[in-house]
């Protein structure tokens, strides 16, 4: 089963910009569509953006323009690169890896926070 360890959470001013990072491990990045999503407090987790194997991406609305996630399978990392960061952003923000092939299991990262605020 992959395992995947987010980081480059943290307190940013309203108009700033974070980079996360989410690093797999124990199996290859390419047979996963991965996914970044975040939950704030008292609110359902939420998809933020995803990217498949061959580079397409997709954006939740509220973050399109701002945010980018891109991914690089030889070094088995996908990253978030959020810009423009509003008080509205604040949340913790998981990586989670879905897996082509029904022999393979799933995965969440265990989260990192981000905190926009002045």
């Amino acid at each position: 089963q992959v395992q995947l360890v987010e980081s480059g959470g943290g307190l940013v001013q309203p108009g700033g910009s974070l980079r996360l990072s989410c690093a797999a491990s124990g199996s290859i990045l390419s047979f996963y569509r991965m996914g970044w999503y975040r939950q704030a407090p008292g609110k359902q987790r939420e998809l933020v953006a995803t990217i498949t194997s061959a580079g397409s991406t997709d954006y939740a609305d509220s973050v399109k323009g701002r945010f980018t996630i891109t991914r690089e399978n030889a070094k088995n990392t996908v990253y978030l690169q959020m810009d423009s960061l509003n008080p509205e952003d604040t949340a913790v923000y998981y990586c989670n890896a879905v897996p082509y092939a029904l022999s393979l299991r799933g995965s969440w990262g265990q989260g990192t926070q981000v905190t926009v605020s002045s």
